[in-house]
């Protein structure tokens, strides 16, 4: 089998960004105006009193402090509490191939490539903005790529798992290269008004180029030197929406309709199985995780990662070993791990080592284990 890279990786930030007080400032207001209105209810002990967030609260239990999101409006306004903007017409591009675009572009100009050098074209991320046509499709389409296109759900791993697949198809010699992309319009999903969740979302899309190793000259050039995927079922983190919602439509605006997540349990059966499944890829692999100079961890909460990176490698990681863009960018699903990788990879030498890891609902993980080309 061919020897694959990373070739080149591109980052699409929405213009627009929400800081935790712009966010605590409405989440209050918010449950100040539902208090007030359920006052009997909750003074009878028929209704629980909503709580507070504060900015101390988020940045404790998550490392966040602003997020990037697709569209303000709306998100700030405790009357609504959901992004709002205008539905476009079928014959203009999506939101999410518009951003898919915007990150694939900078992956293609990084890894040397053109739309001419690419076979096809994955789209994977936690949400898809339709089920058809394709978002790849769609992206395939407006770059002028000859081939094919398809999308991909694998919650917060679907990253590493959309990788796995265009390597693999790259590596038995079906197409010459890939695009692997993750539009990630995390705020579509996110519950504004549950104090466990309103922080967490941010928006972003990541691009990879995936390529023969021995052709491969980007800039900044990657080669696989290991790749594992893992899933157990959990229903710890879960959503609900989808087209059979209709069926009930009772129901169709319940809050299990967006992400719900029972954060301590997360927290307990994860970070255990994470570390285990790196260390395990790194020994079956013959490395050492003394070896390893950074670990590109999926961004969804500060002390998971901290604990993974201490787990994985004996000790306390330094911020340059485990970096973290959590707290510019919140958690951006699959495309969080991508996004530490395309900040901090550069300054790293030829023959350096290191492990993109995802891992969230699912439960799923993904381990790549990297090399620097010279």
């Amino acid at each position: 089998m061919t020897r694959i890279a990373i070739s080149g990786t591109g980052l699409y930030t929405p213009p627009e960004t929400i800081t935790n007080a712009e966010l605590v400032a409405a989440y209050n207001e918010y449950v100040r105006r539902f208090n007030a209105a359920h006052h009997d209810e909750i003074a009878a002990g028929k209704m629980t009193a909503m709580l507070k967030s504060s900015d101390e609260f988020i940045v404790k239990a998550s490392g966040i402090k602003k997020r990037h999101v697709v569209c303000k409006n709306g998100m700030l306004d405790p009357a609504v509490m959901c992004p709002r903007m205008p539905e476009r017409p079928n014959d203009q591009l999506s939101l999410s191939a518009e951003i898919a675009v915007a990150a694939a572009k900078q992956a293609l100009e990084a890894a040397h490539r053109t739309p001419a050098d690419i076979d096809g074209v994955i789209v994977a991320a936690s949400i898809m903005q339709r089920p058809y046509p394709q978002i790849a499709i769609e992206v395939q389409h407006a770059l002028g790529i000859e081939g094919f296109g398809f999308d991909m759900l694998a919650g917060c791993s679907s990253a590493t798992f959309g990788i796995q697949a265009a390597a693999d198809m790259v590596a038995s010699g079906h197409v010459r290269a890939m695009l692997a992309i993750n539009p990630e319009i995390c705020t579509s999903h996110l519950n504004l008004c549950d104090r466990e969740t309103h922080f967490i979302f941010g928006d972003a899309a990541t691009a990879v180029v995936l390529e023969p190793a021995p052709a491969a000259d980007g800039d900044n050039t990657w080669e696989i030197a290991g790749m594992r995927l893992k899933a157990e079922y959990s229903n710890n983190i879960r959503n609900n929406f989808g087209p059979m919602n209709r069926f009930t439509p009772e129901t169709m605006g319940a809050p299990d309709k967006l992400i719900t997540q029972k954060g301590r349990k997360v927290f307990k059966e994860v970070v255990p199985m994470v570390a285990n499944f790196i260390l395990e890829h790194l020994e079956s692999s013959g490395i050492a995780p003394g070896d390893l100079k950074r670990l590109w961890l999926h961004q969804a909460n500060i002390n998971m990662n901290d604990l993974i990176a201490r787990k994985v490698l004996g000790r306390d990681a330094s911020p340059s070993e485990a970096p973290c863009i959590l707290d510019e960018y919140g958690n951006t699903s699959s495309a969080g791990s991508i996004i530490a990788f395309h900040k901090y990879s550069n300054d790293l030498n030829p023959g350096d080592l290191g492990v993109l890891c995802s891992f969230g609902a699912g439960y799923s993980a993904g381990s790549i284990i990297l090399r620097k080309r010279g």
